[in-house]
């Protein structure tokens, strides 16, 4: 559990430099950078499988598709679903829905523990419950003053709960499941690639030829970190753990040009605490493992 731990918080570091990362990669815009991410995160996604021995699980994938033909729908909607929240990832810092996204991640730990305790029967230790609290309080103040939430922030709190659940349901909640899902995007990855204005990535800015390559290898690096910490940690407190990934994408958004209104700091401020809980649980987990060695 430890090592799922710093694994989920490194995939939120990453993927919070990912957020930033958007803004250096002017001219392109939303698409071609969801196109550009897909087409070179998938290379380094294979060597990482292949490094790590996770490779077995791809033609296992393979001849279960082929045995249960039924499947491939399913396969088909995991891949979208996880191909949309990329795709918003991307679009929403450069079309002025950081926050919207932010707050979806937000909401997301809180549709996690949800699914968690409906889907699987899972319970909440005392101090995630404090936490959950703690957020609950954050987003009924969100709520009470905004009246609802946008689509992007929905999107983004009720699909990962979905992918996550079809995922497990059909057995490729694995590393190789998530390299399927990411080969099915390239289509549209070279569609959006091909329909841009920008093809040529240094006819207007060369420092691009560096900066693409890199944000693939950080794309890459934080999807591996994600799924593997999926795998290690309880549904409940993996999604608890979510929490310190919108902090950032928070912190990003204001650098970025969004602004907190006043009401929202009674919205951020609970659960700030909330993620502190969680720090606070995960380092007595730690020390309770460190003892019993």
């Amino acid at each position: 559990m430890s090592k799922g731990i710093v694994l989920s918080i490194l995939a939120s570091c990453l993927f919070g430099v990912l957020y930033y990362f958007t803004s250096l990669l002017w001219p392109l815009d939303g698409q071609e950078i969801f196109g550009w991410r897909i087409l070179i995160s998938l290379p380094f996604m294979t060597l990482f499988i292949c490094l790590s021995g996770d490779w077995k699980w791809v033609p296992i994938i393979f001849k279960r598709l082929s045995d249960k033909p039924l499947l491939i729908p399913c396969v088909l909607l995991t891949s979208f679903l996880v191909g949309l929240q990329l795709w918003m990832f991307m679009w929403g810092p450069l079309n002025g829905h950081g926050l919207d996204v932010s707050l979806g991640y937000f909401l997301l730990p809180l549709t996690m523990i949800l699914t968690g305790r409906i889907v699987y029967g899972e319970h909440l230790s005392h101090l995630q419950k404090i936490a959950t609290a703690l957020a609950v309080i954050g987003v009924a103040n969100e709520l009470y003053r905004t009246g609802g939430f946008s689509w992007t922030t929905l999107v983004v709190a009720i699909g990962y709960p979905m992918y996550f659940v079809l995922r497990k349901k059909i057995g490729i909640d694995n590393l190789g499941g998530l390299w399927l899902d990411m080969l099915l995007m390239v289509p549209v990855a070279l569609w959006f690639v091909m329909a841009g204005t920008h093809v040529d990535l240094g006819a207007q800015r060369q420092a691009l030829y560096a900066l693409v390559p890199l944000m693939g290898i950080i794309s890459a690096a934080a999807g591996f970190a994600y799924i593997l910490a999926s795998r290690l940690l309880p549904f409940s407190l993996f999604g608890l753990l979510s929490y310190v990934e919108p902090v950032l994408l928070v912190a990003v958004a204001l650098l970025l040009g969004d602004s907190l209104e006043d009401g929202q700091w009674l919205t951020y401020g609970p659960i700030w605490l909330a993620v502190v809980v969680l720090i606070i649980e995960g380092l007595k987990h730690v020390s309770r493992q460190r003892r019993s060695i």
